[in-house]
């Protein structure tokens, strides 16, 4: 099982992917742009573009480092991973449903304002210009497409941990369980203040 964490820079997908792990016993993080980062090393580089993801073998790569790694360890996969071109999902996802695995898509929202000053103000990276770009095509793919095709956590006034709670909470409870054993309503109790940093 894949559980592929969507959503633009800021949305707090890296911070989550690490925290639902925690939550489910038999998951490990894959990230994907270590894919990209393998291809970005070759030399002479692959033809010039500002995100690997345009370069096809990376879409391809992606669903069978998944596929292979799901088939020697089993369990599950949670893949923090930017991807708001239409066709790139749909590439990647009929890929890995070719191959039987079951794929939870998940966007990690917040809006523009807290987009940018999660951004603005990342400890780790500082202030991004490639990051700051994506914010427009974050929106007009959640407009069009990418919102309907996947759960939408919105993470504008929760924690990272309540965000990965529901997330584990929503896979297993396809399981008809819950990481706390015991099948809970959609809307919890009131939520704290968010703290996502990326």
């Amino acid at each position: 099982m894949i559980i592929w964490l969507n959503g633009t820079h800021g949305a707090g997908k890296t911070t989550t992917s690490a925290l639902v792990q925690r939550l489910l016993p038999d998951a490990r993080v894959f990230d994907a742009e270590k894919v990209g980062e393998v291809l970005m090393d070759i030399k002479p580089g692959l033809p010039v573009t500002d995100n690997f993801q345009h370069w096809e073998p990376w879409r391809t790569l992606v669903v069978e480092t998944a596929r292979r790694v799901l088939e020697y360890t089993g369990g599950t996969l949670v893949m923090p991973m930017t991807v708001l071109v239409e066709n790139y999902w749909r590439e990647i996802s009929d890929g890995l449903t070719a191959h039987g695995i079951p794929i939870h898509h998940f966007v990690l929202h917040a809006d523009q304002a807290t987009l940018r000053d999660r951004i603005q103000n990342d400890k780790d990276l500082g202030p991004s210009t490639f990051r700051f770009a994506y914010l427009e095509p974050y929106a007009e793919a959640a407009h069009t497409w990418l919102h309907n095709e996947a759960e939408v956590i919105d993470t504008t006034h929760i924690t990272a941990d309540q965000a990965a709670q529901r997330i584990a909470d929503s896979v297993l409870s396809r399981r008809g369980r819950t990481t706390s054993g015991i099948l809970v309503p959609a809307e919890g109790p009131a939520l704290r203040q968010p703290s996502f940093e990326n």
